[in-house]
This record gives structure tokens, C-alpha cells and sequence, in this order.
């Protein structure tokens, strides 16, 4: 298949995956509904959410205290 054929998955900004994800954390949206007023795939809103809602990975400091990345 060349090139020209195949299907290029649009790139969106972090801005907007944020933004898009808080439709469904914070404004009542349900996936679906984000998904369809915002013209993406229920999968891509999917990842999404799940990356806005994972808590922050704690890692060591120079001192080995724990430290929350965000």
C-alpha cells in the first residue's frame, strides 16, 4: 500500500487531550458523549481519561525521601 493510502491518525495537543478528558472527569460528559461532540474515537478519549485519572508515580529524591512527580 503506498503512502498515499493509508489512513493518517490526526494528532491532537496535550491541551486538548486534557481538556477533552475533564469533559468526562469533571463536566458529567460520558465517554461516548465526549467522543461524539468533540469528533473522536471512543478509544482515544478512552486513553485519556485513563491517563488523566492515573495517580502521580512517587520516585527517590537525592535524600531518598519520597517525592510525587506531577
Amino acid at each position: 500500500m503506498s503512502d498515499s493510502n493509508k489512513h493518517k491518525r490526526p494528532k491532537y495537543n496535550l491541551e486538548f487531550k486534557q481538556d477533552a478528558a475533564k469533559l468526562v472527569l469533571e463536566n458529567g460528559y460520558t465517554q461516548q458523549q465526549a467522543a461524539d461532540h468533540l469528533g473522536i474515537s471512543l478509544s482515544a478519549i478512552r486513553r485519556w481519561v485513563g491517563a488523566e485519572r492515573k495517580p502521580a508515580t512517587p520516585r527517590f529524591d537525592e535524600e531518598e525521601n519520597y517525592v510525587a512527580l506531577g
